[in-house]
């Protein structure tokens, strides 16, 4: 096999998991809003405050499980419109699964219906994912062909027409039956292996977790725990959820120890939503990624967790994100207790016993912090990081800096000193300079879900570079085009070292142009 089929192969790949990253990143807040509300009334239920019969509880069921009743209807909005499809033709294409003449006849007991003399195979396709997801990649296709071949005046209600009246019986005929076999045979896969060895998975999975999150892998798992709870109860978040807890103790352990206080509010800006909401991004990138050896500890504790997860069978029951809200979502809830304690007692042990600074931690060496000049690492407009679409930057969790809408694909060091963050997906760097600035360069919002597509980069992690050298270059206008904001955060990763850090007034800056200057 050639390089370029290689090349090609991996091309496919990182497209498929792009568009699945993308289809459910618009609606996954909305899954886990919708999970705690439902894990809350299972709660209040079991608790007799409130009845399963009365008014207010099936209203308030009836807003936990819309989106997971109808999901495919969700999926196909979010899939067709990835796919460069009518995201409405897509709604319908999942809706026609889920209507009441369909609904009803599958509740009576009818196992099959004619249709145009072939035998449809009647099933429940509320809350699944496969045959939405088969339909519409077949309706990307069926959508170009038919821009290329109908006229261009009528297309507006010409090509749904023509693409409900051929998805819909294929679907059902089709890739609903198909769907549903891939996602029961993936879930039947899933639960063999917890059941020969959930130990093993376990510690895998919980070891895994938190450099699958990094890499924004992790949306190719979640896919299949939301399939799994079609057909009952889910697993792998099951077995993941230690991760969670483990990163949250390291952050809540270096809160408790450092003497720092802006140390000590980056690490509590990271504490509260990741026990809240099970988010930990600002534990990512203002904890873990800049105290390195802080992830062998968390991969440690969840691996632990994972496997005592594992090993009791823990599930998820309903779609949620592992926080401490979402605890009565998994179950049985002690065994599950006792996994994500473990694995948090460790997670908060390591670094009051071990230390959080490793030799190669910035803020562990002897350099002493001299003030500098950061010169732009990209050629583009300069905006506020408050003005970027990411709330991670905006409030400034990782930092102070600013922002670049970047005109070139080009990204050069901005200072001397050493490479000492690199992303496996390529989209960000992070680099500290001889004067001991921690800068973290980081192309586009989210584009971790590119998972290197459209990426180049020209340094190792440890390489020594000098102001202007080329870092990495990126295909501006294919990832604009993808759906992805370039907007480009250049923020300083230990800006409390410095007393002031003054941004350049200019609209507009070249590469290599003055962006910054560090003040003590």
């Amino acid at each position: 096999m050639s390089q370029n089929d290689v090349e090609k192969k991996e091309s496919k790949f990182s497209k498929f998991l792009e568009v699945i990253s993308g289809s459910f990143a618009p609606i996954i807040g909305v899954l886990a809003g919708a999970g705690l509300l439902k894990a809350a009334l299972a709660v209040f239920s079991q608790l007799g405050w409130l009845s399963s019969e009365s008014g207010t509880y099936i209203v308030l069921s009836a807003a936990g499980n819309s989106i997971f009743y109808f999901l495919p209807v969700f999926l196909g909005i979010t899939i067709a419109i990835k796919l460069g499809g009518n995201g409405y033709v897509g709604g319908a294409v999942g809706a026609a699964l889920l209507t009441p003449e369909i609904v009803n006849l599958v509740d009576a007991g009818v196992e099959s219906v004619s249709f145009l003399g072939l035998s449809v195979n009647l099933a429940n396709y509320s809350s699944t994912v496969f045959p939405i997801f088969i339909a519409m990649f077949v309706y990307a296709g069926l959508e170009k062909f038919l821009k290329r071949i109908i006229y261009k005046d009528i297309q507006m209600f010409i090509n749904p027409l023509i693409s409900l009246v051929i998805l819909v019986p294929l679907t059902m005929l089709f890739f609903g039956p198909f769907g549903n076999l891939v996602g029961e045979g993936l879930a039947a896969i899933i639960t063999f292996l917890s059941d020969k060895s959930g130990l093993l998975a376990g510690a895998l999975l919980g070891g895994a977790w938190t450099f699958l999150t990094i890499a924004g892998l992790h949306w190719t798992i979640i896919p299949l725990a939301i399939a799994n709870l079609a057909n009952g109860p889910d697993p792998i978040i099951g077995m993941a959820a230690p991760a969670v807890f483990a990163q949250i103790a390291v952050a809540i352990a270096i809160f408790i120890k450092t003497k720092d206080n802006k140390l000590k509010s980056l690490a509590a800006s990271g504490i509260l939503p990741g026990s809240l909401a099970g988010t930990t991004e600002a534990i990512y990138y203002g904890i873990l990624l800049r105290f390195r050896k802080t992830i062998v500890y968390v991969v440690i504790a969840g691996a632990v967790g994972g496997a005592i997860n594992g090993a009791f069978g823990v599930v998820m029951n309903d779609f949620v994100l592992p926080s401490v809200l979402s605890i009565p979502a998994f179950s049985p809830i002690s065994q599950h207790l006792v996994g994500i304690g473990a694995a948090f007692v460790l997670g908060l042990i390591f670094p009051f016993v071990l230390g959080y600074q490793g030799k190669n931690d910035v803020t562990s060496n002897l350099k002493v912090i001299k003030p500098e000049t950061i010169t732009s690492p990209l050629k583009g407009n300069v905006i506020p990081l408050a003005d970027v679409n990411e709330q991670l930057f905006a409030t400034n969790t990782v930092g102070k800096g600013a922002a670049i809408q970047p005109a070139e694909g080009k990204v050069y060091s901005p200072v001397d000193g050493e490479v000492t963050t690199l992303f496996p997906t390529q989209h960000a760097i992070g680099i500290t300079s001889d004067n001991g600035a921690e800068i973290l360069i980081y192309v586009g919002i989210d584009t971790v879900k590119l998972n290197g597509k459209y990426f180049n980069v020209h340094v190792k992690q440890g390489d020594q570079v000098k102001q202007g050298n080329l870092l990495l270059e990126f295909d501006r206008k294919n990832i604009e085009k993808a759906g992805f904001d370039t907007t480009t955060p250049v923020v300083i990763t230990n800006t409390e070292e410095y007393a002031n850090i003054n941004v350049t007034k200019e609209a507009s800056v070249s590469s290599k142009n003055d962006l910054m200057k560090l003040e003590l």
